[in-house]
């Protein structure tokens, strides 16, 4: 029981536990004596040691650097942190890339999904649209002018490298990769 009334002292029980406690204090007259003496005895411990505290004045020592503070110090180093962070949130752009539009078709009516990925989508999957009834699906996105990989994910799972495009790549999982040349 010491341990239920160390805990209830020092605030570390639950509302349900709390609850069982008082109800134990109520009903078994020992546990209400012993719990009365706990208390006292923390009273006591957490009572003031030291009532009086001596006076007693600390001299401040001089020196040649004392003119300066700690506070310009802070404030140039939180000055400091905000322009850091101000500059990695509004990186600094190089040269900038200009985006070509280009219009990715392939023919498969014996599906419902095809998908592309590449090195210009950062290997993110957009899906393609079909074009009616045709066979023909299509997708049409600005391309950074370069050199890129891609590949036409048809029916959700098989990987299929363009036809239209005969410079190909082994990817690393067996297949294929289409290479297209972008820009000038």
């Amino acid at each position: 029981m010491n341990y239920y009334i160390s805990m209830f002292i020092d605030n570390e029980l639950g509302l349900d536990e709390k609850i069982e406690f008082v109800k134990s204090v109520h009903e078994d007259k020992e546990v209400y004596e012993e719990s009365l003496e706990l208390l006292e005895q923390e009273k006591l411990l957490t009572s003031e040691v030291l009532t009086i505290a001596p006076a007693f004045a600390l001299k401040e020592k001089k020196n040649w650097f004392s003119f300066l503070s700690i506070k310009p110090l802070m404030y140039a180093s939180v000055g400091a942190m905000a322009v850091i962070m101000v500059l990695l949130m509004f990186p600094v752009q190089k040269n900038s890339v200009s985006l070509l539009p280009h219009r990715f078709v392939i023919y498969r009516p014996d599906v419902s999904k095809v998908e592309i990925s590449g090195s210009f989508t950062d290997w993110e999957v957009l899906p393609l649209s079909r074009i009616g009834s045709s066979g023909y699906w299509q997708i049409e996105l600005n391309v950074p002018q370069g050199e890129h990989r891609y590949t036409y994910i048809v029916g959700g799972e098989e990987r299929v490298a363009d036809p239209t495009i005969l410079t190909r790549e082994q990817d690393d999982f067996g297949g294929e990769n289409s290479i297209l040349f972008v820009g000038a």
